[in-house]
């Protein structure tokens, strides 16, 4: 539990002084390796309330990065309970 606060803890600080990549990278890690890890999504729409921007060319959505770490949370759960389920 201890790994998973400090995990989180590295996240925001990433997301605050980090370049954009740097946080998606540990965000992405930190899904693979904890279970729900749903602190990623609500970092993330920190970061998109904070720097998000809407576009134009993906129906005006301000909230990119929360919406893409949540698609992302929710197939790597299913893929991990597929890859339980074969071993």
């Amino acid at each position: 539990m201890l790994i998973r606060i400090l995990f989180s803890v590295l996240l925001l600080i990433s997301i605050l002084f980090s370049p954009f990549y740097v946080s998606v990278i540990i965000g992405i890690l930190g899904i693979i390796y904890f279970k729900f890890y749903f602190e990623a999504i609500i970092l993330f729409f920190l970061s998109d309330m904070i720097f998000g921007t809407a576009r134009e060319g993906l129906f005006s959505i301000v909230f990119i990065s929360s919406v893409l770490s949540l698609v992302f949370l929710i197939l790597t759960e299913i893929v991990k309970t597929k890859i339980r389920i074969l071993l």
